[in-house]
C-alpha cells in the first residue's frame, strides 16, 4: 500500500514545501539575529533558529503522519479532535499565557503551544466531514448548513475573545469558502453573508480593544502616528523600498537592528524584501501560489467529496494566511499578528502547516492512483476496496 503511494506523490508539492521551510529557517536566523542578542539579550544570535530548528521535528513527524495515513481514515476521530480542540480553547481563558496583549498561548515548560492554529486545522476537517456527509440535503440551509455554521462561529467567537481577530478571520474565510465549494444554493450564500454581516456588525465592535482600533490607524494612515502605532509599518515600507529588485544581501537588513519590532514573526516579509529585494518576495508568492493551484487541482480532481472539501480547505488556509500576512506588511490590511506560511517564526503554524500540505500530497496519491488505473476514485469505499 505505501509503495503505490509512494509512486504516486505529488512531489512537486513536496518540494517546494521543503524549499520554503529551508528558506524560512534561514530567514529566521536572519531576521532574528540582532532581535535576539540585542533585545532578549541572550547572547545567541541563533536563539530563533534553533528554536525553529527543534520545532521541524515535531513537524516532520506530522507531515510523515500525513503523507501515510490514508486520508479518509480521518473521518472516526474528526469529533474527537473537535472535542479537543474546544476544550484547549477553554483551557486557554483559565491558563493562557499572555503576549502582545493577546492571551493566545499556553506554555509548557519553555514550549508555546497555540491552541487556535490546532482549531483552524481542525475545523477544515470538521467541515470536510459535515458537509460532505450532508450532500443528499445540501439544499435545506436550516439543516446542513447552520450546525456546522454555529460550531464554527463558537469557535471564532472563542478565538476572536483572546483577542485574536486575524485567526479568526481566517477561519471564518476559509469556512466561508468550504460553504461556497459544497454546493449551497444561491439564495443559501446570500443569506449566508448577510448573516455574517449582521453578526460583524452587531459583536466585532464589542471585541475590538482600543489598541485594536488604532491598528486601523496605523494601517491606512500610518505617517499620522508615526512615533507610536504607525512605526512599524513605516519602517516596514524602508525596508522593502530599500531592498529594491535584488536586495542588499542577505544579513545586511538594516531595519532588523531595532527599528522593525520583532522582525522574524509576521513581517519577515520586509526583512526579505531588504536583503533578497523583491524577487525573493516573489520567489516566496511564486512558490506558496504553486501550492495552493496544485491543491484546488486535486480538489476538482478528487470525486470523494470529502477528499474534495479537505483539499479546498487547506489550499484556502494556506491562500488566505498569506494574503492577510502580506496585506498587512504593505499596509492593505491591519497588522493581525498572523504569521507567513512556513516563513514566519512559530512552532505550531509550522507543525500544522506541514502537517496540512501533507494531507494534501495524500489525497493527490490517491487521485492520481484512481487516474492512473483508469479508475474513478469516488466513494470512500471504493477507494478502500481497490486500494
Amino acid at each position: 500500500m505505501l509503495k503505490k503511494l509512494f509512486r504516486h506523490y505529488d512531489y512537486s508539492i513536496l518540494v517546494v514545501m521543503l524549499l520554503l521551510i529551508a528558506l524560512g529557517l534561514l530567514m529566521v536566523y536572519s531576521a532574528g539575529s540582532v532581535w535576539a542578542t540585542l533585545i532578549l539579550k541572550n547572547g545567541s544570535p541563533s536563539y530563533f533558529f534553533v528554536r525553529q530548528s527543534i520545532w521541524l521535528v515535531p513537524a516532520m513527524i506530522a507531515g510523515i503522519i500525513g503523507l501515510t495515513v490514508p486520508y479518509y481514515k480521518y473521518r472516526k476521530f474528526v469529533k474527537f479532535l473537535l472535542l479537543m480542540s474546544f476544550l484547549l480553547l477553554v483551557f486557554l481563558e483559565f491558563a493562557g499565557m499572555t503576549v502582545n496583549n493577546a492571551q493566545s498561548w499556553l506554555r509548557a515548560g519553555s514550549v508555546n503551544l497555540q491552541p487556535s492554529e490546532v482549531a483552524k486545522v481542525t475545523l477544515i476537517f470538521y467541515l470536510a466531514y459535515v458537509l460532505s456527509n450532508k450532500q443528499k440535503s445540501i439544499s435545506n440551509f436550516m439543516t446542513s448548513v447552520v450546525p456546522p455554521l454555529i460550531v464554527v462561529l463558537v469557535f471564532c467567537g472563542m478565538i476572536a475573545s483572546q483577542p485574536d481577530l486575524g485567526t479568526a478571520t481566517i477561519i471564518f474565510a476559509i469556512s466561508v469558502v468550504m460553504f461556497l465549494c459544497s454546493g449551497l444554493r444561491f439564495r443559501h450564500l446570500v443569506l449566508l453573508f448577510s448573516s455574517g454581516a449582521v453578526l460583524l456588525y452587531l459583536f466585532i465592535p464589542k471585541l475590538i480593544k482600543g489598541y485594536q482600533t488604532g491598528r486601523f490607524t496605523a494601517a491606512y494612515d500610518p505617517f499620522s502616528v508615526a512615533n507610536t502605532t504607525g512605526r512599524q509599518l513605516i519602517n516596514s515600507y524602508i525596508a522593502i523600498a530599500s531592498g529594491g529588485l535584488i536586495g542588499k544581501g542577505l544579513g545586511r537588513s538594516i531595519e532588523k537592528t531595532g527599528f522593525l519590532p520583532e522582525p522574524q514573526t509576521d513581517f519577515i516579509i520586509s526583512i526579505v524584501g531588504e536583503e533578497l529585494g523583491l524577487l525573493g518576495i516573489l520567489f516566496i508568492i511564486l512558490c506558496i501560489a504553486y501550492l495552493v493551484f496544485r491543491g484546488f487541482v486535486t480538489a476538482i480532481r478528487c470525486k470523494d467529496v470529502f477528499g474534495s472539501l479537505l483539499a479546498i480547505g487547506i489550499s484556502s488556509m494556506l491562500a488566505i494566511q498569506t494574503f492577510v500576512n502580506l496585506g498587512a506588511a504593505t499596509g492593505l490590511l491591519p497588522v493581525t499578528g498572523v504569521t507567513l506560511p512556513f516563513i514566519s517564526y512559530g512552532g505550531t503554524s509550522l507543525v500544522v502547516m506541514v502537517f496540512s500540505i501533507c494531507v494534501l500530497i495524500n489525497i493527490s496519491a490517491y487521485v492520481n492512483m484512481g487516474r492512473s488505473s483508469g479508475k474513478a476514485e469516488g466513494e470512500r469505499e471504493n477507494v478502500k476496496a481497490y486500494y
